[in-house]
């Protein structure tokens, strides 16, 4: 008997899948999320002056 009998068996693999043709109202939604996207970025690097909006971490007293 082997050690794996009666466990989960692993997925057949499937086919890759091949490029998909996107119809035009897919496609300009596609470049909207990609510029909105580019834009909140660069927004929020004005805001903060090029500084990461998480940095910092728990921040220790000198004292002992």
């Amino acid at each position: 008997m082997s050690g794996r009998q009666g466990g989960k068996l692993k997925p057949l693999k499937s086919k890759k899948k091949g490029p998909q043709e996107l119809d035009p109202e897919e496609a300009a939604f596609k470049e909207k999320q990609k510029a909105d996207a580019a834009a909140k970025k660069a927004l929020m690097n004005n805001l903060k002056g090029g500084k990461n909006l998480v940095s910092g971490g728990i921040k220790k007293s000198g004292k002992k």
